[in-house]
């Protein structure tokens, strides 16, 4: 280890079944897979046979992180939660979420890159971890207990400066639409197979630091460097409004920031200012999720930006709303980010004061309270999608049976009322009823139980269901043909931005154009969204590109949210970014120097290594056919209007067939069944693999 920064140097193994704990060295046997995803993966591939579900003692749950967290590395504080996913359907595959907060570096800090949980205790415990040391703890006075009031008990044993991972009522219910949560808002799915284990909760606390393995001068000019090139949330480069710096602006840009714009909650209001990019001690005055996402009215009860360790982006808004308090007897203030700061709201239809006033921003302060404290996860808004489209239709009332429909105030819902939120969500985290059972299962499992098809869903573009029980993510409306590659490959939704951190990051179209045809080889890899082109190949290297650099991202950690930075908002650069500011950051922090090539190459083994569990799993290797599938309401809109004429973001059925066999030849996986060849296992390190899946007929 000696030679190695970055790498604390040891992985904690945990046997709830045997009360056993050990350890084992990361550098010897993960550093090919770096970290995160990438020791995850590796860990259901070697100990996770096929056969085994979600719940199973046999299943694993991998909490683990990488060389940069911990470090000054921007955007660096992530966890990759890896595991078998309870609401994939019809059969639990792998899936993995992806937490900030301060879990990460506090992991770090206590000399571990990762933690695997494995077995069932007896009874309900925690698992405390403090510089080196862990030790399994009963957690039967925590059971019952919401995720703030665990927090709190945990903290005060190991102190205030601990950074806590729990579950709520929902993950102890085995609810699968459940999370576990750290630093009082940062999520990540998975909290049911933590309920499985009866382990509430991971409280961390660490004094210890990370080794730079390179030149510590060069490391403070790179991360600079980086600071330099950062944008706004989700690398936009161009501000919203006009700024006297600025040669462009664009509103959709979630750069938001501008003089008159304030803080109105922070006392006194601070007001954001212009942020000219060079003054990289206003990066975090630049996003104010709040505001992008509930309206201009959020501004008045702003406070500031929060976020995770090692991010000045600051992309979770803290919001200041008085009335709550004595309305619904919450607190007044709470923070999150992205749809799970909307996800109160999103349950409703309308609100009597409109879409973006007071009692919509009151609702989205009841579903995070709520949300946050049972643990329950809303699957990228498709709970409250299916919940909206069940009862607009009339399905609810057929499958729950009068009694249990009549105990729901459904005239609060009708009126806007975020106090329904109070009847239907603990319902959810507790299984009480069956209504609240099915929407806790998850999109697939509810249509299963409730005898609805699937395809009523897939053709339903207000749905945004895609397959596997999970929503789209970014898809044709981003990027086109390659959204939608994007989404044909994983278990969940896709949680990949590295394409539509491009495409939305408001530069003019035909400065976008020049960065790609530097990044991907041509001009035509890119369209302007809502005017898309037939498929090429160009378009095929940059869904490879953008898949290859979430992966890379997710074992480093990087933040895939934030990067990657293929532009800037730097004008003197002509806006470029650098693609290889990861294969710096990564180089000298751990003095294994790698190139941007060869850390692509460590991102695609990755990949394939999750595409090979995929293939064991389900037990063919016909995944063209069976797992990477298009939802039908990809290829239509309302106004049935021709793919590839300016306004419609639908995709043309063949042009799809085209693009897929063109992602799948640039990958080196085989045309028809989607799957990779022999060759490419052999190429990217990965034989081994190759010979267990050959074993069982599933390699081409």
């Amino acid at each position: 280890m000696a030679q190695y920064g970055g790498w604390a140097g040891k992985v904690l193994w945990v046997d709830l079944s045997a009360g056993r704990i050990t350890t084992e060295d990361t550098v010897e046997k993960y550093k090919d897979y770096i970290g995160g995803t990438g020791i995850g993966y590796k860990v259901l591939w070697d100990e996770v046979a096929a056969d085994i579900k979600a719940f199973d003692p046999e299943n694993k749950i991998v909490f683990a992180t990488g060389p940069l967290a911990g470090t000054s590395a921007p955007c660096s504080g992530r966890t990759a939660v890896t595991t078998l996913w309870p609401t994939c359907w019809p059969k639990h595959l792998v899936g993995t979420g992806h937490m900030g907060g301060h879990f990460a570096a506090e992991l770090k800090y206590a000399g571990f890159d990762a933690v695997i949980i494995e077995g069932r205790a007896e009874h309900p415990v925690w698992l405390a971890i403090s510089d080196g040391k862990a030790e399994i703890r009963d957690a039967r006075p925590l059971w019952g207990q919401g995720i703030r009031r665990t927090t709190y008990e945990i903290s005060r044993q190991m102190g205030a400066e601990a950074c806590v991972a729990a579950i709520g009522q929902a993950g102890e219910n085995r609810v699968p639409m459940s999370v576990i949560i750290n630093s009082v808002s940062h999520s990540a799915a998975g909290g049911a197979v933590l309920g499985s284990k009866n382990l509430k909760a991971i409280g961390v606390r660490g004094t210890g630091s990370i080794r730079i393995g390179g030149n510590k001068e060069e490391w403070e000019r790179v991360v600079k460097y980086h600071l330099s090139l950062l944008g706004a949330n989700n690398q936009h480069v161009v501000p919203n409004s006009p700024q006297p710096w600025a040669e462009y602006y664009d509103p959709a840009t979630r750069w938001v920031a501008s003089r008159g714009r304030q803080w109105g909650a922070a006392n006194p209001p601070i007001d954001t200012g212009t942020c000219d990019p060079h003054n990289l001690n206003r990066i975090a005055y630049r996003s104010n999720n709040a505001a992008y996402f509930l309206g201009e009215k959020a501004w008045q009860y702003t406070v500031r930006g929060n976020g995770c360790t090692g991010c000045p982006i600051r992309c979770h808004t803290i919001i200041k709303v008085p009335t709550v308090a004595a309305k619904f007897g919450i607190s007044e203030t709470g923070q999150s980010t992205c749809v799970r700061l909307m996800l109160g709201k999103l349950f409703f239809k309308n609100f009597p004061d409109g879409p973006q006033g007071k009692t919509s921003i009151e609702a989205c302060m009841v579903g995070m309270h709520l949300a946050d404290d049972l643990g329950l996860w809303d699957n990228y808004g498709q709970l409250q999608r299916d919940f909206k489209k069940c009862h607009a239709e009339g399905i609810i009332r057929s499958k729950v049976g009068e009694k249990e429909f009549q105990s729901y105030s459904w005239d609060q819902l009708e009126k806007g009322d975020p106090a329904f939120l109070f009847e239907l969500l603990p319902r959810i985290a507790k299984k009480e009823g069956e209504l609240a059972t099915a929407l806790g299962l998850g999109t697939g499992y509810m249509l299963d139980r409730w005898g609805i098809s699937e395809a009523d869903w897939k053709s339903d573009r207000n749905q945004l269901y895609w397959k596997l029980g999970h929503p789209k993510h970014h898809s044709n409306e981003d990027a086109g043909q390659c959204g939608v590659i994007i989404n044909t490959q994983y278990n969940r939704d896709a949680q990949c931005h590295s394409h539509t951190n491009f495409i939305r990051n408001g530069l003019p179209l035909e400065i976008q154009k020049k960065l790609a045809a530097e990044l991907w080889g041509s001009e035509a890899a890119v369209d302007a969204p809502g005017a898309f082109t037939p498929m090429n190949v160009y378009k095929a290297r940059m869904a490879k590109w953008a898949l290859l650099r979430k992966e890379l991202h997710d074992a480093i950690p990087i933040c895939n949210w934030m990067g990657p930075w293929s532009a800037s908002p730097l004008k003197e650069r002509g806006y470029r970014g650098d693609d290889t500011i990861e294969s710096m950051l990564y180089s000298l922090v751990t003095g294994d120097e790698k190139s941007g090539q060869e850390l692509d190459a460590v991102a695609e083994r990755i990949f394939v290594l999750h595409r090979a569990l995929t293939i064991r799993g389900m037990g063919t290797k016909e995944m063209r056919a069976k797992h990477d599938t298009i939802p039908d309401w990809v290829y239509g809109d309302d106004k049935d209007r021709i793919p590839f004429t300016k306004g419609t973001i639908q995709m043309d059925k063949s042009d799809m067939e085209t693009a897929m066999r063109m992602f799948y030849e640039e990958v080196g996986w085989d045309k028809e069944t989607g799957s990779p060849t022999r060759e490419t296992y052999h190429r990217l390190g990965l034989a081994s693999v190759a010979r267990e899946l050959d074993k069982k007929g599933l390699i081409v």
